[in-house]
């Protein structure tokens, strides 16, 4: 057994300096959070709507359909990768699945000039092998590595990884619509596969577990082993379906706010270009709240920091019913509708580790990642739905501030974080290696 150090108390020598331990993988982290399958396809998926009409009269949905086909099979296979990282360690998992993605993602530039149905087929084919391969490479297997590396600092290095997304935010898009712009919307795939090609390579060599004697001793026991419960205890704790549907709430309102703010601001009667900065002041708020809330959970219990900070976009939601809108106003509900998004993240990686330990962090993060991954691939076409039915989303926005204000305040009920947790099974890939 190992007990977790209570704030305030003090932590021997070799707990201090983990981010001049830790930076270099840090930095490989970020890299392959930016350039993998989590940011990346959906950062690029709006652009290629235009050109895949115009070349084959593909209908809106049936061009958006892909990103939702790729969010319910790597949702699906989240526990799985989970699992192989937990079991042969994060470093060749991660670094497979983000060769993987780089290939499959790259192949999308092969699809064919046939006939419009049958070059459908392929073209989602091709985004079912992205998903299927691609889920390695996103914060399911690169957040545990930092969880081995991090425990006093653990909140703010988790909020660092996590930049990786708003980096691709910030970068890929404007990339995108320059290739599309000079070569088509099939070199913009294999444009952007370069990206995991260039992480990789700095990956390979930055990227790694600790070695036991670098490990945080709060995460393992005296014998050297992570501590940590199993995936089955983990379901047959009531935190973790807790933490599950609190997930599950703020996907499902969050991810068609998301995709149909600019939509929303229009029918409010801002104009593309206004709209468009409201986009980038959100991506501005997603940086801000993965620092912000990393920082904050070092510092507090969860409860205090997740409750208020999840309940903002209901806030951004009340702004959206309102029959006009101004631009201040729309920059308020874009920056807060952000922070949220990026104070989930963080917490969805910071609750693994601290209500259920290391041991078998992988797969029992896969499994609070399937929520998040359903709710954000399902959220778009609930809100569509919607207001193809009402001519308004003022309904669903109505529904998604009960659905903020309750995913904040389950956590609530988690109540302390665990004091110990018991050593992981006497497995090889848990136990500390024999000493040279």
């Amino acid at each position: 057994m190992t007990s977790v150090t209570p704030p305030g108390i003090a932590v021997p020598p070799d707990e201090r300096g983990e981010f001049a331990k830790g930076w270099k993988v840090l930095l490989a982290g970020v890299l392959g959070v930016m350039c993998g399958a989590s940011p990346i396809p959906y950062n690029v998926i709006g652009f290629t709507v235009g050109p895949l009409r115009d070349e084959f009269g593909w209908s809106q949905t049936e061009a958006v359909l892909p990103i939702t086909l790729f969010g319910v099979i790597a949702s699906v296979l989240a526990p799985v990768f989970g699992w192989m990282a937990d079991r042969f360690g994060v470093r060749p998992v991660a670094l497979w699945s983000l060769f993987a993605f780089a290939l499959a993602f790259g192949a999308v530039a092969l699809t064919p000039t046939a006939d419009a149905r049958s070059t459908l087929y392929v073209y989602y084919g091709f985004w079912v092998m992205i998903g299927l391969v691609g889920i390695g490479s996103t914060p399911v297997t690169w957040s545990r590595a930092i969880n081995l590396w991090f425990y006093r600092h653990r909140g703010l290095a988790l909020g660092i990884l996590l930049m990786g997304t708003s980096l691709a935010a910030m970068i890929v898009p404007r990339f995108a619509v320059e290739v599309i712009a000079a070569l088509g919307w099939r070199a913009m795939f294999a444009a952007v596969a370069l990206f995991p090609i260039a992480a990789l390579a700095i990956a390979f060599f930055l990227f790694r577990e600790p070695t036991p004697e670098e490990r945080p001793r709060a995460i393992e026991s005296e014998s050297g082993r992570l501590t940590g419960v199993t995936l089955g205890t983990a379901l047959a704790d009531y935190r973790f379906w807790i933490i599950w549907l609190s997930i599950a709430c703020i996907a499902t309102a969050f991810g068609g706010a998301f995709i149909n703010l600019p939509t929303m601001l229009g029918l409010r009667g801002v104009d593309a270009a206004t709209a468009a900065s409201v986009m980038g002041i959100l991506g501005i708020g997603i940086f801000a709240g993965r620092l912000i809330t990393g920082a904050l959970l070092d510092r507090l219990w969860q409860g205090f920091v997740a409750f208020p900070l999840l309940c903002l976009p209901a806030i951004s939601a009340w702004i959206l019913l309102g029959e006009s809108i101004t631009f201040p106003l729309a920059a308020i509900a874009g920056f807060l509708l952000g922070f949220a998004a990026g104070a989930e993240s963080d917490l969805i990686a910071y609750l693994t580790g601290r209500y259920f330990g290391m041991a078998n962090y992988g797969r029992i993060y896969g499994m609070l990642y399937m929520p998040f991954g359903l709710g954000s691939a399902a959220s778009p076409v609930i809100y569509a739905q919607v207001f193809d039915r009402t001519g308004s989303y003022d309904a669903i926005l109505t529904v998604a501030i009960g659905l903020f204000v309750a995913g904040g305040a389950l956590l609530l009920l988690l109540g302390r974080y665990p004091e110990s947790f018991p050593e992981a099974e006497a497995d090889p890939s848990h136990a500390a290696p024999e000493p040279a």
